[in-house]
């Protein structure tokens, strides 16, 4: 498939609206130019802030996005896009779940076949040695790709019970593979577990159920230190965030913070975290951006449904994000947490 580049105005400056401290942190649209915007789908919008006077919050967003940026659509077409992860060779790898299909964003501007079928495959992250791990929808399964191409299943049980709908997953330095395993796409007469988990698969294939209380957990990181493990609770409409212990489980579930926006399409999906501890999460309207405290610094809209997004680039200061049919990417000024094997 052949990218589709082209380039999408949204950002003409940074502002933040001033106003009251009552809005609940909610983001509230600007336009750059309303007159234009109506002449033109694709003209300069600024963007999305919380709404306050805190030139504090001003200077965090200043320091993550130029005012200059721009949203790229770098290629179409496809079914239903998710799971983007940079390979350290120099190509994005990202799924296209009804397809049964991951494709491979080549430095070459195509976007080939790297497996089909794919297990209709959803999220895919690295382990320590640079191998493919994904969550594979269709198989019920987390799988690891080996250097010389071949598939292997890791897990795909828990106490002998079948996963629902492996989603998405995060490598810890240790090698411990955090996933979670939502009910999308399952019928409940097909499902062996009653509930929905989130999971530590441990080096040695021990298998941890870590929590089965969230309406559907989806995307989930670590936060730069990996004293953090942040999980969407999707139709819930928040980020979860939780203490990950020495021994590798969690405590202390609190909300991160909730990301609703009336009107907006999308929820809480994927997750990544940038160098500095700042927390990027898809959700109503775009790609949300909020402080490590979990506090609204902005929005990157985007103009299809965002489900996940990944950093790339030899810098690592490109941010890819997967958008129902296409994909997009946008250059920031900060560097996003390294995946392991990255």
């Amino acid at each position: 498939m052949t990218l589709k580049l082209a380039t999408i105005s949204l950002f003409a400056g940074l502002t933040l609206a001033a106003g009251s401290a009552t809005c609940n942190n909610r983001p509230i649209e600007l336009s750059h130019d309303r007159n234009a915007a109506a002449k033109n789908s694709t003209a300069a919008q600024t963007i999305l802030t919380a709404q306050t006077a805190a030139d504090s919050d001003q200077k965090s967003l200043q320091s993550i996005l130029d005012g200059s940026a721009k949203l790229e659509k770098v290629a179409g077409d496809f079914q239903f896009i998710e799971g983007p992860v940079w390979h350290p060779d120099g190509f994005l790898l990202f799924s296209d779940i009804p397809a049964n299909t991951i494709y491979k964003l080549a430095s070459n501007g195509k976007a080939e076949i790297f497996r089909r079928p794919s297990g209709n495959a959803n999220g895919n992250t690295l382990d320590k040695q640079g191998r493919l791990i994904t969550a594979e929808h269709g198989n019920h399964r987390i799988s690891r790709t080996e250097t010389d191409g071949k598939v292997i299943s890791l897990v795909d049980k828990y106490e002998g019970k079948r996963f629902n709908s492996p989603n998405d997953l995060v490598v810890k330095s240790d090698g411990s593979i955090y996933f979670t395993d939502p009910g999308y796409g399952v019928s409940k007469d097909k499902k062996e577990l009653t509930f929905y988990g989130v999971y530590r698969l441990a080096p040695d294939g021990k298998l941890t159920l870590l929590v089965k209380d969230m309406v559907q957990p989806n995307g989930i990181a670590l936060s730069p230190d990996e004293k953090k493990l942040y999980v969407n609770n999707s139709e819930a409409g928040y980020i979860a965030v939780f203490d990950l212990n020495s021994d590798g489980n969690v405590s202390k579930e609190r909300v991160f913070a909730e990301l609703k926006d009336i009107g907006k399409i999308g929820v809480p999906d994927g997750l990544k975290v940038d160098v500095a501890g700042n927390v990027y999460s898809t959700g109503a309207g775009g790609v949300w951006i909020l402080s490590p405290s979990g506090k609204v610094l902005g929005k990157i809209p985007v103009p299809e449904m965002a489900t996940n997004l990944a950093w790339g680039d030899k810098d690592y200061q490109t941010l890819y994000i997967t958008a129902s049919k296409s994909l997009y990417r946008i250059r920031l000024k900060i560097a996003g947490a390294r995946q392991i094997g990255s």
